[in-house]
């Protein structure tokens, strides 16, 4: 029998936010493996926890991984930290938890803080659909792509970011989205200066740019949606240059029925289709 794979979720910041199960869970196992060793030491320490431990991160997260799945071949069970918050949310576990499925290894989540949903839920933004981007790329190449998606995104975002370069990333996503975007910060999620602020991207840029007020701790970025309004509006501009009546002859002409050129210039154009369909009757 193959051991299992723990997905432990730990603190974001306070710790009595460990759970029990994930406690009990960690001194189970027969190997912890550990993002950070030099971090979590500090973790286990304060819940007494001996269990072995190796290191397991962005660096070898093959290397590492083969060398873990042979140890839950063997048997043994491992569970995988990460610094702060559940593995596999932006970070090499899910490399490691893809390989378990490939060799039909048991995985087992242990719920716990994940700083994104926290922060989504107090940010006064929509929750109902979100889209987690974490950390945006470096590369320009690969920052490109994203941005253009992004622009293009109705649900809530959701974008870690360091210190450093928030000020940088805030400028990104305002010549993307609009300076004019709605944006909750959240800062030092769980710790004793947590706090949930709301601008647009252009008045965060300003206060950022403030000398007093020099980004310092960990940065959780919350972002409106497009909006509806918007995307309809963008719909109608991409048909500026021909009215609803030659849009649903040029649908007639490529072989579209009426009732379904309607249907169709309804959609692309963001409008009501018994308005289309009263301008497409004489046709």
């Amino acid at each position: 029998m193959s051991g299992i794979l723990y997905l432990v979720a730990t603190p974001i910041g306070n710790l009595e936010d460990m759970t029990f199960r994930a406690i009990r869970i960690l001194k189970e196992v027969d190997l912890i493996a550990a993002e950070d060793t030099r971090n979590s030491v500090k973790l286990l320490n304060h819940f007494e926890i001996k269990t072995p431990m190796t290191s397991y991160h962005d660096n070898n997260r093959y290397d590492k991984a083969r060398v873990l799945i042979e140890k839950l071949e063997e048997g043994q069970s491992v569970a995988v930290i990460t610094d702060a918050g559940t593995p596999g949310i932006s970070d090499p576990g899910e490399v490691l938890v893809e390989m378990c499925f490939e060799d039909g290894i048991t995985v087992v989540p242990v719920p716990g803080a994940v700083a994104g949903v926290n922060a989504l839920i107090a940010s006064g933004q929509k929750t109902r659909r979100f889209a987690f981007e974490a950390f945006l790329p470096q590369e320009k190449k690969e920052l490109m792509p994203v941005l253009e998606e992004l622009a293009r995104e109705t649900r809530t975002m959701i974008i870690y970011e360091a210190p450093h370069r928030l000020v940088k990333t805030l400028e990104l996503l305002a010549e993307t989205l609009g300076e004019e975007r709605s944006a909750t910060i959240c800062k030092e999620l769980t710790k004793k200066h947590e706090t949930f602020s709301r601008k647009t991207l252009g008045e965060w840029i300003s206060f950022y740019k403030e000398e007093d007020n020099t980004p310092r701790g960990e940065y959780v970025l919350v972002i409106a949606g497009k909006s509806k309004e918007e995307v309809l509006a963008e719909k109608r501009a991409e048909w500026d240059d021909i009215s609803v009546e030659d849009h649903i002859r040029m649908l007639m002409d490529q072989g579209l029925s009426k009732k379904d050129a309607v249907k169709k210039v309804a959609k692309e154009r963001g409008l009501n289709k018994r308005d289309v369909y009263n301008i497409a009757i004489d046709l």
